[in-house]
């Protein structure tokens, strides 16, 4: 079985990520990936660079992900042209990284997908595990996390789709807003009824 991870900025999903992995099943980090194809050598680097110029480089050769973040956060065409670079690029890694843990022997595997139900690809597992806080938790999360303002904290949490909305598309839901023993009790009560076997 494939399962899809997904949830929102500051509602908890990289946690219940890291109990997953704990608990023997493999994790596929599609932002983890983003980073690799991005890599000099890799042909989504080719192509970033031919797109948005060589002023995006560090000194290193590397990408600089805040230069390349400042030009296509307020410009939807720009946004656009890096989205179809990365994410072709980053589906076919994925499944790359899926069949070599299936090779493995791995019949269960986790994909990290932040963006999963934005972007359609519940095609790509089989079930959808969303990660879920109400808005005022995530909030006051993510402006403690990052030490940011209100204002700047509610910029980033409206520019994704609303968790109550992705709540539409998920098979299970786990309700991030209580402590993290109430977390790992719905995740182990999920995963069970999915008849997963784990190490606890």
């Amino acid at each position: 079985m494939i399962i899809g991870l997904t949830g929102g900025i500051a509602s908890g999903k990289s946690f219940v990520a890291g109990l997953m992995e704990e608990w023997g099943l493999p994790v596929v980090d599609a932002d983890k990936i983003a980073r690799e194809v991005a890599e000099p050598g890799e042909q989504a680097y080719e192509q970033i660079i031919e797109a948005f110029g060589s002023n995006i480089l560090n000194v290193d050769g590397t990408i600089n992900r805040k230069s390349l973040g400042k030009l296509i956060f307020e410009d939807d065409k720009r946004r656009e042209i890096l989205n179809q670079i990365m994410h072709p690029a980053i589906r076919s890694k994925m499944i790359e990284e899926k069949e070599k843990l299936q090779d493995k022997g791995h019949e269960h595997i986790v994909f990290d997908l932040p963006l999963l139900i934005e972007n359609q690809l519940q095609f790509m597992v089989d079930k959808v595990l969303l990660v879920y806080v109400e808005d005022d938790i995530q909030l006051a999360r993510l402006m403690e996390r990052d030490q940011s303002s209100e204002e700047d904290a509610l910029n980033r949490i409206r520019s994704q789709m609303p968790l109550i909305k992705k709540r539409e598309f998920a098979d299970k839901v786990i309700d991030n807003g209580g402590s993290r023993e109430d977390t790992k009790k719905q995740l182990k009560n999920v995963l069970w009824n999915w008849k997963l076997p784990i190490a606890d």
